[in-house]
């Protein structure tokens, strides 16, 4: 039982930070608590300030629409986190369509199904490309573009309100990571992915390499959700500087060889 919860150490701390957001964000529509109200896009917390996703807010502005102070200081908030901080974690560590994604994707491997995909397409760039024409989109239009199909947004609102035909975006981001491609929403399309993969390339939380270590095993790849990043295991020792890593600690669980491991700095012989 121990050597089941090192190993699966970060999976664990993730979903409890999942679960336990959807829950406060519950609380506050069932039992009015008043710890965390809002979304995804934008929470008040403890009734005292405003925390606001920046993607949205900039779809927001690209809209037209002029933002109140209050919000735009809790998208600067978050955004320093990321940028400073956290990387990528938002979407390995708050996003509740991690937990799709990761069910599926688990499945897919256990079951073996479609290994033989196309690696060619999509392309890794085209979440960078998404992300670029939500934001024209929302200029054009006049709304906040991505919002209306974002699964987190659908994901929040069908937990605690009830789905409606929001379901049908879930079962499809489950459906296209299981049955068309590996890590398929978030490694190749998510465009708020692409933007905290912009943000968080020069964060401090970072994985570290020592290359010493390593016996080039390689299941490090086989886990991880952005195995691009990963490019230089067993070549050389330092930091995973892509801001396409999820911070997701899967690829320091599975090391055996105490190669990988979370650090602010980077590896000193």
């Amino acid at each position: 039982m121990n050597n089941w919860l090192i190993r699966n150490r970060f999976l664990i701390a993730r979903r409890i930070v999942q679960i336990i957001l959807l829950v406060l964000f519950a609380g506050s529509n069932w039992f009015g608590w008043k710890l965390l109200m809002g979304n995804y896009s934008a929470a008040f917390v403890l009734e005292s300030f405003y925390l606001a996703d920046p993607h949205s807010t900039i779809q927001m502005l690209a809209a037209g629409f002029l933002a109140a102070t209050d919000l735009l200081v809790g998208a600067f908030i978050v955004f320093l986190f990321y940028a400073l901080i956290g990387g990528r974690g938002f979407c390995s560590w708050v996003c509740p369509v991690n937990i799709v994604t990761d069910l599926a994707n688990n499945l897919r491997k256990k079951l073996k199904f479609g290994e033989n995909e196309n690696d060619s397409f999509p392309k890794r760039n085209t979440r960078y490309w998404v992300l670029v024409l939500g934001l024209v989109l929302s200029a054009i239009l006049g709304v906040a573009a991505f919002e209306f199909i974002n699964p987190v947004t659908m994901l929040h609102r069908g937990i605690i309100f009830g789905f409606g035909l929001g379901w049908l975006v879930i079962v499809a981001v489950f459906l296209f990571d299981f049955g068309i491609k590996s890590h398929g929403w978030c490694g190749y399309l998510c465009p708020l992915g692409a933007f905290y993969s912009v943000i968080g390339r020069y964060s401090l939380i970072k994985v570290n390499h020592i290359k010493e270590n390593c016996t080039n095993c390689l299941k490090c790849k086989d886990v991880c959700p952005e195995v691009q990043v990963l490019k230089n295991i067993a070549i050389e020792s330092g930091r995973i500087n892509s801001g396409e890593c999820t911070n997701c600690g899967k690829c320091i669980e599975v090391c055996n060889d105490n190669s990988l491991k979370y650090s602010i700095n980077n590896y000193k012989k």
